[in-house]
């Protein structure tokens, strides 16, 4: 056979010089991944080319919130010598917004102990009067911003509200009256003179009978012939006699309010005149079921009584 033969030898040689080189790489190779930090990473499913990466792919069907409109509310217990104003003025919101997401009825009965919601931002609660309201509606009848009224109740500011539904409406605050009858100011009292509360409002025992009566108003006693004021102005509805309450006059004042004045001696209001809180309307007697001389004042708010000491100064 022509040509020239390697010997068996020289191969034998030249391959275990071969794998020789190889385990060395491999054992190289296995001591510097041993020395690199260990990493449980993983990866995706491998393609080719460059991936296309847009802002669209990242995440736009992610609705992007303002965490300053988003609503919570933190508890707070009453302490001694806190009054509504500090207790506001600590939390960054108004007295209104305290009095009215707690629905605070008076001012004057916080009691300590008592836990109070404090919610994130200033506003106040308010209910839905009628079907089809709208947030933009409301807004604009409080005067703030409508996109973030929207944006705190989570709803549209064009969409159909249903009657009954109680929203949070940031940055407003209660109208005049409403704050009036909670700090117990709206009204003045009918007597300007000294007098003392011969009988309160609510349960007590008739003076007639003895037995468990209800009494629809305040007894305020006083001299004979004692001017008897307006306590809110508004417009005299009625006056007349009768056997309960004597010579009366009624009163209809704003805001659902009317308020009677019994026992009188003289009347001094026709029916239909306007009167304000300087205007003498009768004189205090005794006249109808009276033990003696007092003004009976009854308060009504939209036809039910109320207690005329919660809402005078």
């Amino acid at each position: 056979m022509g040509g020239t033969r390697i010997p068996l030898l020289k191969i034998v040689e030249s391959a275990v010089i071969a794998a020789g080189a190889c385990s060395l790489v491999l054992l190289i190779s296995v001591i510097v991944l041993k020395s690199r930090p260990v990493q449980d990473g993983k990866g995706g499913l491998e393609t080719p080319g460059i991936p296309l990466v847009t802002e669209e792919s990242l995440g736009s069907s992610v609705e992007e919130t303002d965490s300053a409109y988003e609503l919570s509310y933190t508890s707070y217990r009453v302490r001694p010598g806190d009054m509504i104003g500090i207790i506001a003025d600590q939390k960054g919101v108004t007295q209104d917004t305290i009095i009215s997401v707690n629905n605070i009825r008076s001012s004057r009965l916080l009691q300590i102990g008592m836990f109070l919601k404090i919610p994130s931002m200033p506003g106040i609660l308010y209910t839905v009067r009628k079907d089809n309201e709208t947030i933009a509606t409301i807004a604009k009848k409080y005067e703030v911003d409508t996109a973030k009224c929207a944006a705190v109740n989570h709803k549209n500011a064009e969409e159909a509200l249903q009657a009954g539904m109680t929203l949070f409406v940031p940055d407003a605050s209660l109208d005049w009256v409403t704050r009036q009858e909670i700090n117990g100011d709206l009204f003045h009292k009918p007597i300007r003179a000294r007098w003392y509360l011969s009988s309160k409002f609510g349960w007590r025992a008739s003076p007639f009978t003895g037995t468990r009566s209800y009494h629809s108003g305040v007894d305020m006693a006083c001299p004979q012939g004692t001017p008897i004021y307006a306590a809110l102005p508004g417009t005299v509805t009625a006056t007349g006699f009768n056997n309960t309450y004597g010579n009366y006059v009624i009163i209809t004042h704003h805001s659902g309010y009317k308020t009677l004045y019994g026992h009188m001696s003289a009347i001094l209001a026709v029916k239909g005149q306007y009167v304000t809180t300087d205007t003498k309307i009768g004189k205090v007697g005794s006249t109808g079921m009276s033990t003696g001389p007092h003004l009976h004042f009854t308060v009504f708010k939209n036809g039910k009584q109320v207690n005329p000491q919660n809402l005078w100064g």
